[in-house]
């Protein structure tokens, strides 16, 4: 959209962002204000977004990281069931317009909406759903998502708007997993290896251009099969650099700014050409142990670390969030507060360390992507101190990460936000680069999928959160709270779980 602000606000808003001391302001919206009738909307504007973390490939079937999922899932490419994440991840309608589980809940049934189609024109069949299932579930296959759906048997069409999904046993996470970038429906026969340069999705944007290193560009589909987008493009802007960001935002450069640094939320505060929004996430900063190796093999090691940790100091640095303890945000049904288990007791870490052998301390280095603040890092330093450790931070591209800590495993500790939903399965797969290994978690959640209720599923599942974090297998520094900075007159924004799908289908701006 690009207004530019009046000179003398533009000058002082600059003053306010550039200070990046500010405090937490109360300030901020819990919800946004209705979109104008249609008559009242710019449905040729353009809209610029601020992001922070740049996908590496576009090719949304084979490569990992939630960037892909942040621009493409419900925007580009769709599923049968979407998830509502302002309706606390309820599952909706997508490309099904309904379906059906039997009784035994091995068949689950999908009627497919009227008059989809793809990007290029062709019509979206049941045919198109079985294939793309099917290469979720074939032999060696590179789906990012594919042990998902190691339950499916077989996937059939019964007619060109029915697909028929017969699973080997029950699957009680069948439906949320189909929310996801696995159940992404391609035309069938797409050739996966083109996914990085071209696209053939159905959703209501499709991929204009991609300016590596800078923005990515979607445009409204003028033939989408469902209600048209109310805006004519999007225009992600990535801009890691939190200082930067704003000053984008205040100068007119963005229209919309996610994931606000919140220690620079004052730029805003009292600033009526702006709104803030204030959500829930699933982005949790981890602090991971290389669990295969020594010291951390040892479980009282990673109780002593834990412990050594204020995770108030880590929240204060960051500006804004919550203790939770495990790996599950309040949001999922299982959650379970477990903030005061291995709770601040330096003294009690220096005791655990020198039981463990290390009566003298020791010397740790901490891998993590320099696009997170570095006032993190500095206060693991600090409190690891208090208890003996010595931590030397090893800040490096996100893209190093992924292959030296993610990939290659070469790393002690390692500090990331898993921003993905959902995905205590982390804790099932010992060849994670966590090296956590727990049959009893393996097996409770193992029974969870095959659960007949929610109720069995959800305590089964919290007995997971509980043990890993009994078990120390990491730390969890903090679950954030997003804020999200919006340009007066731009409405239908995402406000919850920003980080993992923003879908654009509501978005609108006025004339």
């Amino acid at each position: 959209m690009r207004r530019l602000l009046p000179a003398a606000l533009t000058a002082a808003a600059l003053l306010l962002a550039a200070c990046g001391t500010g405090g937490i302001p109360q300030s901020g919206t819990a919800s946004q204000a209705a979109t104008p009738p249609d008559d009242r909307l710019d449905t040729n504007a353009t809209v610029d977004v601020r992001l922070v973390l740049e996908p590496t490939s576009l090719d949304i079937f084979g490569t990992s990281g939630t960037a892909l999922d942040q621009v493409l899932l419900d925007n580009v490419y769709q599923g049968l069931v979407g998830v509502d994440t302002g309706a606390g991840d309820k599952i909706v309608p997508a490309l099904a317009s309904a379906w059906e589980t039997s009784p035994d809940g091995l068949t689950y049934t999908f009627h497919l909406v009227r008059g989809a189609t793809f990007h290029d024109g062709s019509p979206l069949t049941s045919a198109d759903v079985v294939w793309s299932l099917q290469q979720q579930i074939a032999p060696g296959s590179k789906a990012v998502y594919g042990s998902s759906f190691t339950t499916v048997d077989t996937v059939s069409a019964p007619d060109p708007a029915t697909v028929q999904v017969r699973l080997k046993q029950r699957d009680s996470f069948l439906l949320w997993n189909l929310t996801q970038r696995g159940g992404i429906v391609y035309r069938q026969g797409t050739d996966f290896a083109t996914l990085d340069g071209a696209e053939n999705g159905s959703g209501p944007f499709r991929l204009a251009q991609w300016n590596r290193g800078a923005s990515i560009t979607l445009a409204r589909h003028e033939n989408y099969w469902g209600a048209k987008p109310k805006v004519a493009k999007v225009v992600f802007h990535y801009i890691p650099e939190p200082n930067a960001a704003n000053n984008a935002q205040l100068t007119g450069q963005t229209d919309i700014e996610t994931a606000v640094d919140p220690t620079l939320l004052t730029a805003f505060d009292g600033n009526n050409a702006f709104s803030v929004l204030k959500g829930t996430t699933t982005d949790k900063f981890t602090l991971a142990f290389n669990g295969t190796q020594a010291p951390f093999t040892n479980p009282a090691v990673r109780h002593a670390i834990r412990q050594a940790i204020n995770k108030q100091n880590v929240i204060r640095a960051y500006g804004a969030g919550t203790a939770i303890g495990s790996a599950v945000p309040p949001q999922d049904p299982w959650y379970e507060d477990l903030a005061a288990v291995d709770a601040y007791n330096p003294g009690n870490a220096r005791k655990l360390l020198a039981d463990a052998g290390f009566p003298n301390g020791l010397s740790l280095t901490l891998t993590v992507p320099a696009v997170y603040p570095a006032a993190i890092s500095d206060v693991l330093v600090s409190d690891l101190k208090q208890a003996g450790i010595t931590l030397t931070v090893q800040a490096v591209e996100f893209q190093t990460w992924l292959s030296k800590v993610f990939q290659q495993h070469d790393f002690q500790l390692s500090l990331v936000d898993h921003a993905e939903p959902r995905d205590l399965v982390n804790y099932t797969k010992p060849a994670y680069y966590f090296g956590y290994d727990a049959k009893q978690v393996q097996d409770w959640y193992a029974q969870a999928r095959l659960a007949a209720t929610d109720d069995e599923r959800d305590a089964l599942l919290k007995r997971v959160g509980r043990q890993i974090t009994e078990d120390a297998a990491t730390d969890w520094l903090l679950l954030v709270q997003t804020h999200t900075a919006v340009r007066a007159g731009v409405y239908g924004v995402p406000q919850n779980e920003t980080s993992n799908r923003f879908s654009l289908s509501a978005l609108a701006v006025a004339r």
